[in-house]
């Protein structure tokens, strides 16, 4: 009898554990979905450094975080330079406003982050 009260608690419990290591949970974080990308500050002034020096683009819009670039902005593709020092902002592009570098998701034409 206790053998066979051990032997369907431990069926129990492998049934019990069994869905929850079939369950897995992903968490997928992109530009899309939060607008904006996070680049630390020792990386952000190297931006600043490197592209700050192009030649500045005026718009009669305030520039924001999930502003839509028009047309009639050229956008640079961000170098591999520093694409090499700074993984996170491959893809974009990028342009100079008001001493500030944008960088811009290319696809959308969404600014991501302005780096000030």
């Amino acid at each position: 009898m206790k053998s066979t009260m051990i032997a369907a608690a431990a069926a129990i419990g492998l049934l019990a554990v069994a869905p929850a290591g079939a369950q897995t949970s992903v968490t997928t974080t992109t530009t899309e979905t939060t607008g904006s990308i996070t680049i630390a500050p020792e990386k952000r002034t190297i931006i600043r450094e490197r592209l700050s020096t192009a030649e500045p683009v005026t718009v009669k819009e305030k520039v924001t975080v999930g502003w839509t670039v028009p047309d009639t902005v050229e956008l640079e593709t961000v170098p591999d330079t520093i694409v090499s020092d700074i993984p996170t902002v491959k893809g974009y592009s990028y342009f100079v406003y008001n001493d500030d570098v944008v960088l811009v998701d290319p696809k959308t034409r969404k600014v991501v982050t302005i780096v000030e």
